[in-house]
C-alpha cells in the first residue's frame, strides 16, 4: 500500500525485454534508482502490471506463477572489510524459459 501523505519519493526505471500478449506477460529489467521497501512491487502495480507470483500486490496475477517472479539479476555494494566495490551477476533462472517462449 502507498501512503502518498507519508511515504517517500521513490524512482525505477525499466525497460521492456520481451512480451506474449497470448500470455498477457512481459519480461522487464527493473533498476531501482532509489531503494524503498517493496518499491518495485509497488512501483508495477500501481502501473497495472503487477508481477506475477506477488501475493501481497498483485491480486488474481498472483496465481499466474508458483513464486514471485522477481530476480535480482546484479547486485553491488561496498565490500564491509574493506569498502571496495562487491559486484554480482546471476541470471535469473526463469529468463531463458520466458524468452523462449515470449517475443518482442
Amino acid at each position: 500500500m502507498v501512503s502518498h501523505e507519508l511515504g517517500k519519493p521513490s524512482l525505477t526505471r525499466f525497460r521492456v525485454i520481451a512480451r506474449n500478449p497470448a500470455l498477457d506477460a512481459t519480461v522487464v529489467e527493473l533498476e531501482p534508482v532509489t531503494g524503498r521497501s517493496h518499491q518495485l512491487r509497488v512501483h508495477l502495480a500501481a502501473l497495472g502490471h503487477p508481477i506475477l507470483g506477488d501475493d501481497l500486490y498483485a491480486g488474481a496475477a498472483a496465481n499466474r506463477a508458483a513464486r514471485l517472479l522477481l530476480h535480482a539479476a546484479e547486485i553491488a555494494f561496498p565490500h564491509p572489510a574493506d569498502g571496495r566495490p562487491a559486484n554480482f551477476r546471476c541470471p535469473a533462472p526463469f529468463i531463458a524459459l520466458e524468452k523462449a517462449a515470449i517475443t518482442l
